[in-house]
């Protein structure tokens, strides 16, 4: 949640279920964001729920799984997704749990309202990516200072857990850990074998 607050929003809000709301309000609240619980497997109608609510016109997502999610990026993405007019954006080739997508509001109703697949109403963006026709969806490379797409600072795994911390333990000073620190240190500093390993999918 830190580590977003440099981007820059109106709202600023975590989207859970039943059953983590009340741990997650103790956490979110004194950090000044809002707090909605909605469908535990749905949560593309978490989003519509959200949207409704605070009455946005853009979408900036990031997962909680990710604790070095890059304001920079976030800031540099939402820049050429306004420029470019597109429905969805998100980079390429930057370390897997790095990034953000940015998403228009009209764009994630729509999907809202049409997408019937299980996994469209799980992963809220994947009924955009399924309907280039439909959506405008803009996924430009990795700008110079973020290009390492064989880094992985996500946490799925036990392995990337101990990563994560690894990294903490390093650089972290009481202040959000920019992307450039991550991958030089990363690159000075290879994790363990089978630690660390990029994932198959988006930033």
């Amino acid at each position: 949640m830190r580590a977003l607050k440099p981007v820059g929003a109106d709202v600023y809000a975590l989207l859970t279920d039943a059953a983590s709301l009340l741990a997650l309000k103790e956490v979110a609240e004194p950090e000044g964001y809002a707090v909605l619980e909605g469908p535990e497997e749905d949560v593309l109608a978490r989003y519509g729920a959200a949207i409704r609510r605070f009455s946005v016109n853009e979408v900036v997502r990031a997962t909680g799984d990710n604790p070095l999610t890059s304001a920079r990026l976030a800031r540099d993405i939402i820049a050429a997704h306004r420029a470019q007019g597109s429905d969805l954006s998100h980079y390429l080739g930057v370390p897997w749990g790095s990034g953000v997508e940015v998403v228009t509001a009209e764009a994630l109703l729509e999907a809202e309202r049409d997408a019937r697949a299980a996994d469209e109403r799980e992963h809220i963006t994947t009924y955009l990516y399924r309907h280039p026709e439909r959506f405008r969806v803009l996924e430009p490379s990795a700008p110079a200072y973020a290009d390492a797409k064989d880094c992985r600072v996500t946490v799925d795994t036990p392995s990337d857990l101990e990563e994560v911390r690894r990294i903490f333990a390093a650089l972290y000073d009481g202040q959000p850990i920019e992307i450039d620190r991550v991958i030089d240190w990363l690159r000075k500093n290879p994790a363990p074998a089978g630690a660390g390993r990029p994932g198959p999918s988006h930033g």
